[in-house]
């Protein structure tokens, strides 16, 4: 029996979050992100505002002057980390395998469920009209008998969409799309492929294999199987994460010291409120840095106490950063953080270490006000 394997991704989440409890910015440029007065990047974008060439990852400075009638909004991951929750709830509901993918976006295997609803596009629908009537957002649907080709689906047809692609219909659908459009594909792989004469999904899946193995090795291989509508790939119900991580990919190489360490307060922002929301503590923090010529490092240290305090993970995070830009003084296209080694509450407390207590009762004191009186009502002086 084939499989049914669906990827629902909620469309533009940090602002249809905001949309939604606040309908006036429903149809109108919303950014969420901060002040474009100040450094920061954008973090999500109104399908009104992407016309403008707004995208994740633009310097909000930049988005202003692109779209100067856009509505700014500071980030509120909390906010979003319990939207979350409630979305993969609601999922829970139709089927108990489910693989999230973030905050945003899951994997569930529907195999044998969707005879319930009478066919796989019917509990589609049930599934988004659960959201739209609990979350009041929309969500996009891909359905297929793979992962690899729900999630291409549910791309394909952002947003609001719905769109199956049935079993034998794999390589009709895949072939015409551009071969960036495959999963595993990015900016460097794709004009090594066109250099190759390969601008297509279905070019890529016509190359002999032997050929591909000697350009990309493994990951080549995964690619073209995917190429050809081959994903064996479960969906994975995990069990209790070991790490967290965030990333942010630059619309253009930098080398600007504060524009990175915007960045990375931003992500351990998010870092941060996830751990809190899970009642977890960090031991170890990494950072990991991807150059203009697509070398990538990765740099870590353990804290001597596990914590969740934004901002011990933000200083032992620019410390990282700091060695990093004297090692190497290149433009980076990406940053990315990961805390590790996660505990409960529960601690050693290191004697004299008043500054990390201090910081997790701040965290408290600020989640406590920006709850009372809105995300914007404080904020650090970085963002």
């Amino acid at each position: 029996m084939a499989r049914c394997i669906f990827h629902i991704d909620l469309d533009a989440f940090f602002v249809s979050v905001e949309q939604a409890l606040s309908p006036k910015l429903r149809g109108k440029p919303v950014i969420v992100g901060g002040d474009p007065e100040r450094r920061g990047v954008v973090a999500s974008a109104s399908y009104e505002a992407r016309p403008f060439g707004i995208h994740s990852g633009m310097p909000l400075s930049r988005a202003r002057r692109f779209c100067p009638q856009a509505i700014f909004i500071q980030a509120n991951f909390p906010r979003y980390i319990e939207a979350s929750a409630k979305f993969m709830a609601i999922l829970a509901d139709f089927s108990p395998c489910i693989e999230p993918l973030g905050l945003d976006e899951a994997y569930l295997d529907a195999t044998g469920w969707e005879k319930t609803y009478g066919s796989p596009q019917k509990l589609a629908l049930a599934i988004k009209e659960r959201i739209r009537k609990e979350l009041k957002i929309t969500a996009s649907v891909g359905i297929a008998t793979c992962k690899v080709l729900a999630k291409i689906a549910s791309d394909f047809c952002k947003p609001d969409g719905l769109l199956e692609i049935t079993q034998g219909e794999e390589q009709a659908f895949l072939n015409p799309l551009p071969v960036a459009k495959l999963p595993g594909v990015g900016e460097k792989t794709e004009q090594t492929l066109k250099h190759m004469g390969v601008t297509t999904i279905g070019g890529l899946a016509s190359l002999p294999s032997d050929l591909i193995k000697r350009h990309f090795g493994a990951t080549g291989i995964v690619l073209h199987r995917y190429a050809q509508g081959i994903d064996e790939r479960m969906v994975e119900v995990p069990g209790e994460s070991k790490s967290i991580s965030q990333q942010t990919t630059f619309a253009q190489d930098t080398s600007e010291r504060h524009f990175l360490e915007v960045n990375l307060r931003h992500l351990c922002q998010e870092i941060a409120a996830e751990l809190q929301s899970r009642n977890k503590q960090a031991k170890c923090v990494a950072l990991r840095l991807r150059y203009a010529d697509f070398e990538t490092i990765t740099r870590q240290i353990t804290l001597k106490g596990a914590s969740n305090a934004n901002q011990v993970i933000f200083t032992t995070a620019v410390q990282l950063l700091t060695k990093a830009l004297q090692q190497q003084r290149k433009p980076v296209r990406l940053i990315g953080l990961r805390v590790s080694h996660l505990a409960g509450e529960e601690k050693q407390l290191q004697m004299f270490d008043y500054k990390t207590e201090k910081f997790e009762r701040l965290d408290k004191a600020i989640k406590q006000i920006r709850d009372k009186y809105g995300p914007s009502s404080i904020k650090t002086g970085k963002l």
